[in-house]
């Protein structure tokens, strides 16, 4: 029988785990996403149920969830099948610091805690703000970030917004937007053309190669490539759009721009 707050909440993506982690909730996870590292406890309390687009739905069913928290269109046919297995599923689809901290909102409503929530917006949107107001000064960067290598994709809206907050400039903000990574596809030659002074790469769960980038063909008249600018964050810092992209992850965007 469903309760309200939920009482057993399977999170497949990692925000979720986190949020409910800062939020004090997570005595209420039963399930997690093979991905989630943060905080750290999580990998010895959590019992792992599904990678990002593929789930043990047997295994979410017999853990009698209240409640199932997924994210975008690539969770949707593990989202189709637990709803026809009779489970409460809310899917989030936010691609911009907006759309994390009104998630985190969302959520605390969810699970009844909302002033809780409305503290952790509080605390992370004037932290994104300082650290804003302490690069404005700073003269831009002109900042490629790649988000995969083959094909090659460009960051996504919130990497987009974060690379400005932290003193740069996304070389293809426009293509950040698209919420699709079939819509943030860009060339070789495009990135030659807009001539990055750093690069920044979180390959989505492999480990980055610089060497790699700097060999390929055309690129040594990069200025980042040519300075050695190239850098990696984690992707469980910068491509989980929630707290972690506006800390620690922010924090490694200005250090790799700036450092």
């Amino acid at each position: 029988m469903p309760h309200y707050p939920p009482q057993r909440i399977v999170c497949l993506t990692e925000e979720t785990v986190e949020t409910l982690y800062r939020l004090g909730e997570q005595e209420r996870i039963v399930g997690v996403t093979g991905f989630a590292v943060r905080p750290p406890e999580v990998r010895r309390e959590k019992p792992r149920v599904g990678a990002f687009t593929t789930a043990d739905v047997p295994g979410i069913v017999a853990l009698e969830p209240d409640l199932v928290l997924t994210f975008s269109d690539l969770q949707a046919p593990i989202a189709e099948a637990l709803i026809r297995e009779g489970i409460a599923v809310h899917a989030f689809n936010q691609r911009s610091i907006a759309g994390i901290l009104a998630m985190i909102r969302t959520l605390g409503a969810l699970v009844g805690a909302s002033a809780k929530a409305e503290d952790l917006v509080e605390e992370l949107g004037a932290r994104v703000e300082r650290v804003r107001e302490q690069r404005r000064s700073s003269t831009p960067v002109r900042v490629y970030f790649e988000e995969w290598d083959d094909p090659m994709i460009t960051g996504i809206g919130w990497v987009s917004e974060l690379i400005g907050v932290a003193g740069g400039v996304d070389v293809f903000a426009e293509v950040g937007r698209e919420q699709g990574a079939q819509q943030r596809l860009v060339t070789s030659e495009a990135v030659i053309e807009a001539a990055p002074e750093v690069i920044v790469g979180s390959w989505c769960g492999k480990k980055l190669r610089p060497e790699r980038i700097a060999a390929r063909e055309g690129w040594v008249t990069i200025p980042a490539v040519a300075a050695d600018r190239i850098h990696e964050i984690k992707s469980p810092l910068i491509l989980q759009p929630g707290p972690a992209a506006l800390t620690d992850g922010l924090d490694a965007l200005v250090t790799a721009l700036h450092g």
